[in-house]
């Protein structure tokens, strides 16, 4: 759909889910942010663009939020479809978006040695099969600022979900597409239903990231999981998502209090996961992500210590 002058949303269907791409088009040049699977970018982008008679040859740029699969997955079909693209993706994501096996054991295994909990090598197979790596064109820090021909877009760095995620600000409508920079108290499905935690990873980061959009005041924020918020839907989606690691932050802690004995990290799931959201199993494993994160920031507080169990797991207990 096109959502204002030049800023379009397209939906690409990943299972039950959808990621929602974007492309913004000026005078010269179209911005396309995020790649989805490669069928995304070979099926409905490409019959999108035909549709609204948009030019691939006019794609001079393509903007990787982060490095997550369904969000890079089409950068191979970018090589061959979209002849005058340039890759780009925030720097310090760029090795993994440029090596799915990075992607796969450094991002999604992380927590296997430490806290006994793995991917499957079908989740590995299955992204082998959606999602081809290409190399990454130019590396962002944040603050830049490009000129698509009469209009404008910014890089905004909003790590959180991933250390190196990017957002985009398109000065004309003053819409920010935020990938998956914030993700509300919940990551849903395409009727709206919950599907998994949010998967942020980085605490503190996160919530200046969530800070900093509230502070652009925008019109809009358009994310590729969830549908539009606009106005004060847009300031309201921020604040549960704030509002959200307050409460798991605290759970935690108040958990690791009552505890008769140090906890791991999965323990400590499977005791709270029904106060945390309504996933079933094994989705609220992915708890995982913000868990691990909250626990981090409370032991660099001084609240909470760690240690080694018999079987080389990480656990938990308070400092008295």
């Amino acid at each position: 759909m096109q959502i204002s002058t030049g800023l379009h949303r397209i939906e690409c269907p990943i299972g039950p889910r959808y990621v929602a791409i974007y492309a913004i088009v000026g005078k010269k040049h179209t911005l396309l942010i995020d790649t989805g699977f490669d069928e995304s970018i070979r099926t409905t982008v490409a019959s999108y663009f035909k549709e609204n008679k948009l030019s691939l040859d006019s794609v001079r740029y393509v903007i990787n939020t982060h490095s997550d699969y369904d969000h890079t997955g089409g950068n191979k079909a970018v090589r061959e479809l979209m002849p005058n693209a340039l890759i780009c993706a925030g720097e310090r994501d760029r090795a993994m978006i440029e090596s799915l096996n990075s992607m796969f054991y450094d991002r999604y295994n992380e927590f296997e040695k430490d806290h006994g909990f793995a991917e499957s090598m079908e989740a590995k197979d299955f992204m082998m099969s959606v999602a081809f790596e290409s190399n990454v064109d130019i590396g962002f820090a944040g603050n830049e600022r490009i000129d698509l021909g009469g209009r404008y877009v910014e890089i905004l760095h909003t790590p959180g979900h991933s250390w190196g995620h990017i957002s985009v600000l398109d000065e004309s409508s003053k819409a920010v597409i935020i990938g998956d920079a914030v993700l509300g108290n919940s990551v849903l499905l395409a009727d709206g239903q919950p599907a998994f935690p949010p998967t942020y990873r980085f605490v503190e980061a996160y919530r200046s990231t969530i800070r900093l959009l509230k502070g652009y005041n925008p019109s809009e924020i358009l994310t590729s999981h969830y549908p539009r918020y606009s106005g004060q839907a847009a300031i309201d989606f921020l604040d549960l998502s704030l509002n959200y690691t307050d409460l798991i932050e605290q759970i935690c802690l108040e958990t690791i209090a009552k505890s008769a004995k140090p906890i791991t990290m999965m323990e400590l799931i499977e005791l709270t996961h029904l106060r945390m959201g309504p996933w079933d199993n094994p989705a609220y494993k992915y708890l995982a992500y913000p868990v691990l994160g909250h626990l981090e920031v409370l032991e660099s507080y001084k609240k909470i210590k760690s240690s080694k169990n018999g079987n080389g797991l990480t656990q938990y207990q308070l400092i008295k």
